[in-house]
């Protein structure tokens, strides 16, 4: 009995020493508790774990430089949108001589898509023998097919001219007829190019089909302008429907291009430049491309502009929101420039 109550008391005492063991740490921060998670027993499928929170940096790190070698290997991060289409205009040009080089040089240099004509295409009388001297020499790389001696055509038409009285002097006009390639029955024809609808008339007398108001001409061509959907419609031709210079107005070629559906209409036969403001769209005279030049005996109504004074070549930039046009002279100097938006 004795032993066993020194038993117990050596026990509490052991009890006692362990317990302030464990408060002493406890209160030291020595030890910590142990969380331990229990199970519920009364459900076989286990609880789902609670969603874990993942800390977030409270500051993004610099994104570092791209090296250079690499950036420019990178795709753009845009598109660009379509070149603006480039075409030059010549007129009463085809003298074979310097002038008409210097011009057809200046031409050649702006690189252009493609070359129209307001007519007077081979002086003086429209002739196979002249025809290639004329036209060829200076403006073979922009023929297609181009059958002439003076070096490689184009590999696709980009030429296309309108027909002047001296063409005509020649029998049917038939050299400029054989020596092109052109649309329709190659006397009056339309084609597009870009944002832009063109339309080459014939406006000289012996056109088969006419070349006034009542015209199987004018018919074709009030049909065509109303059903284009080009942004840009843009009318060329020899005789001016308004001019200043020495031949004058030609009345019979006065259509209602602007009630049509035409922006611009461009023409020759005075051996000037003229741009003209009529019935709310421009009206150009471009007849400088080599020829002897004439001068100005009458200063016509809507006459915005007047030049003579050199020979020289129209340049147009066209975009579907902007038209461009700038006439330059053999020296490079702009004479004219202005801009018309839709």
């Amino acid at each position: 009995m004795v032993e066993n109550r020194m038993i117990r008391s050596v026990n509490r005492i052991i009890t006692l020493l362990v317990f302030g063991v464990l408060f002493l740490a406890a209160c030291s921060g020595r030890v910590q508790p142990t969380l331990v998670s229990v199970l519920p027993t009364s459900s076989s499928t286990p609880a789902e774990p609670p969603s874990a929170t993942i800390p977030q940096p409270t500051a993004l790190s610099p994104v570092p430089d791209i090296p250079t070698d690499i950036a420019t290997a990178l795709p753009p991060t845009s598109t660009p949108g379509p070149q603006p289409l480039r075409f030059a205009v010549i007129g009463d040009y085809g003298s074979g001589d310097r002038m008409e080089g210097d011009v057809a040089a200046l031409v050649r240099s702006w690189q252009p898509d493609l070359v129209i004509t307001t007519g007077d295409n081979n002086y003086p009388d429209g002739t196979a023998e002249t025809i290639d001297e004329n036209i060829g020499q200076f403006y073979h790389q922009f023929i297609s097919p181009y059958l002439g001696s003076y070096g490689e055509g184009a590999q696709e038409n980009r030429f296309f001219p309108s027909l002047g009285n001296h063409d005509w002097h020649a029998a049917a006009a038939q050299p400029y007829l054989d020596y092109f390639n052109l649309p329709g029955n190659e006397r009056y024809y339309d084609f597009t190019w870009g944002s832009v609808h063109f339309f080459a008339l014939d406006s000289n007398k012996e056109e088969p089909d006419g070349a006034e108001l009542s015209s199987t001409q004018a018919n074709w061509l009030q049909s065509r302008l109303s059903n284009s959907g080009s942004p840009w419609k843009i009318v060329y031709m020899h005789h001016p429907p308004y001019s200043s210079g020495r031949h004058g107005s030609i009345k019979r070629m006065q259509w209602p291009f602007a009630e049509w559906g035409a922006d611009v209409v461009i023409s020759g036969h005075d051996h000037t430049y003229e741009r003209i403001s009529r019935d709310g769209i421009l009206y150009i005279v471009n007849g400088l491309g080599g020829a002897s030049r004439y001068s100005f005996p009458d200063n016509i109504d809507g006459s915005v502009v007047r030049y003579n004074e050199d020979h020289g070549a129209m340049l147009v930039e066209v975009s579907e929101q902007m038209l461009h046009v700038q006439f330059v002279n053999r020296d490079g100097i702009v004479i004219d420039d202005f801009e018309l938006k839709k």
